[in-house]
């Protein structure tokens, strides 16, 4: 399987790295400990992916993945939404359990829980 962008995604993101300065730089897409439900989902400019990234390439956008973040995101979406506040980036997990009602932490089978909302 694969990381996937939407193409309205790629679109946002090769703008910000165009005014960034970074045309040829790769979009990071990882998790981290924390947030309402075990993991939340984080996103950086990468000069480089690491030799032990899985990189992808779709819509002229390359997303690097560092392994242990790959095992929570195979077969993941990065997508755009925009709504009546701005826009914003949405990841579709199908790894995903249960979501936070803010839809930036997740929890996944045989994973850690995290803390209750509030």
């Amino acid at each position: 399987m694969a990381i996937t962008i939407t193409e309205k995604a790629a679109e946002k993101v090769k703008s910000v790295l165009q005014e960034k300065g970074k045309p040829g730089a790769a979009l990071r897409l990882y998790i981290q400990g924390g947030g309402c439900s075990g993991f939340q989902y984080g996103m950086s400019i990468e000069d480089a992916p690491d030799g032990n990234d899985k990189v992808f390439e779709q819509h002229g956008v390359k997303i690097a993945v560092d392994m242990k973040s790959y095992l929570y995101l195979n077969g993941s979406q990065i997508d755009w939404v925009d709504s009546l506040l701005g826009g914003g980036f949405k990841i579709n997990n199908p790894n995903a359990t249960s979501t936070c009602g803010c839809g930036h932490s997740f929890s996944a089978a045989g994973a850690p829980e995290g803390k209750p909302c509030h």
